[in-house]
């Protein structure tokens, strides 16, 4: 297949930051976008406005991230001032579809993140932008790629909606059940966890990742982003330990309720298997007061206060006196386990949502394996995007 430099078939404009004198929040001027963290679904919202812009992008460029992270895609909805975070691209409509570029450059991520250059925050300049390769394709074919692409990405959009709006459904129902955990409203008994069953931090008497001797053997070791990216349960790991970081860890049994008190913090999730961990996660058990279903619910509302209050660090965390000293809700045993029951009903629901996007993967995977060159290795991406 032959392929094309961007830079021929696209006008690129990298973003410069104007005086930040010109900079406003009382939309004078036209919008400012700096980076990624502008960045939506399709367009990036508006945050700041510049009077007196350097560069500026038209309605219907393709907007990219170029510092860390780079690669993030958007469409800018209208005339923007772009800073030194945005590069603009503005395809030359007899050449190439916009929608062509833009899903083309998806699959491109992982590639132009390996050529960001810098020590502090990584960044790609014009000339990697030039020099990326494009399948030179008709038009039509174009069309085809775009159109399946297009309607693939909206079908895992919605499951994706769906599955938010279970979440969203059970915060809901857990206020319905016991009111509002942080203010307690509905004055309910209160208990601190070591009250409410096994309670202790994980092993740790090193750093696995500067032993080697102490990984790759067939014992699961769970670190803090594995619960962080879990949902309800850990289903999965990413590191083991051998027969000698075992002896120097402690395993946890299968149904414990792992908590995170570094990195991502007061993040939970409840291990289906036996498994060890650092002492960056405190595993708890429950007695017969409670149940870890509900008490990893009750975490989802306090995560984001515990981590704004976390010391400011290398690394934040807080420590297992701070765990020890909340006081958890306690409702009737039996209003618990009928949360728990709802759980279990919605869970399935969420399950056939996951499976769907599963299958979804798998099938683009297949495309991409069939077509490494067109919409198949695009396909890849919308996934994770």
């Amino acid at each position: 297949m032959e392929y094309i430099a961007l830079k021929d078939v696209c006008e690129i404009k990298m973003g410069q930051s104007p005086d930040s004198s010109s900079y406003n929040d009382s939309e004078e001027g036209i919008p400012f976008f700096q980076g990624n963290a502008d960045f939506g679904e399709r367009y990036p919202v508006p945050r700041v406005w510049c009077n007196a812009p350097t560069k500026i992008a038209e309605s219907g460029d393709i907007l990219i991230s170029v510092r860390a992270p780079i690669g993030a895609l958007n469409y800018a909805k209208e005339e923007c001032c772009i800073g030194r975070g945005v590069a603009a691209l503005t395809p030359n409509g007899s050449k190439v579809l916009s929608g062509f570029v833009f899903w083309l450059l998806k699959s491109k991520k992982e590639e132009l993140n390996s050529k960001g250059t810098g020590s502090t925050f990584k960044a790609i300049g014009r000339k990697v932008l030039e020099e990326t390769m494009i399948p030179n394709i008709d038009k039509n074919e174009q069309h085809k790629c775009v159109y399946v692409l297009d309607k693939t990405y909206s079908v895992i959009q919605r499951r994706k909606r769906e599955i938010q709006l279970f979440d969203e459904l059970i915060k809901a129902r857990f206020v319905e059940m016991f009111g509002d955990p942080v203010s307690n409203s509905y004055g309910l008994p209160e208990a601190t966890l070591p009250e409410l069953g096994e309670f202790g931090r994980g092993v740790s008497k090193h750093r696995p990742r500067n032993d080697p001797q102490l990984l790759g053997g067939k014992y699961p070791l769970i670190q803090t982003g594995d619960i962080a990216n879990a949902d309800l349960f850990i289903s999965a790991y990413t590191s083991t330990y051998s027969e000698m970081g075992l002896k120097q860890s402690k395993m946890w049994s299968k149904g414990t309720l792992c908590i995170t008190i570094a990195a991502n913090i007061a993040k939970t999730a409840i291990l289906e298997f036996d498994a060890c961990f650092p002492d960056s996660v405190v595993g708890f058990n429950a007695n017969e007061k409670t149940n870890n279903i509900f008490i990893h619910y009750w975490f989802s509302f306090f995560q984001a206060i515990l981590e704004a209050q976390a010391p400011e660090s290398a690394q934040k965390n807080i420590n297992v006196k701070i765990l020890s000293e909340l006081k958890i809700i306690l409702p009737d045993k039996g209003k618990q386990d009928e949360f728990v029951e709802f759980i279990k009903q919605i869970d399935k629901s969420k399950l056939f949502a996951k499976i769907y996007l599963k299958n979804i993967a798998i099938l683009l995977t297949i495309c991409s394996i069939m077509n490494e060159n067109t919409n198949g290795k695009m396909g890849r991406r919308l996934y994770d995007n």
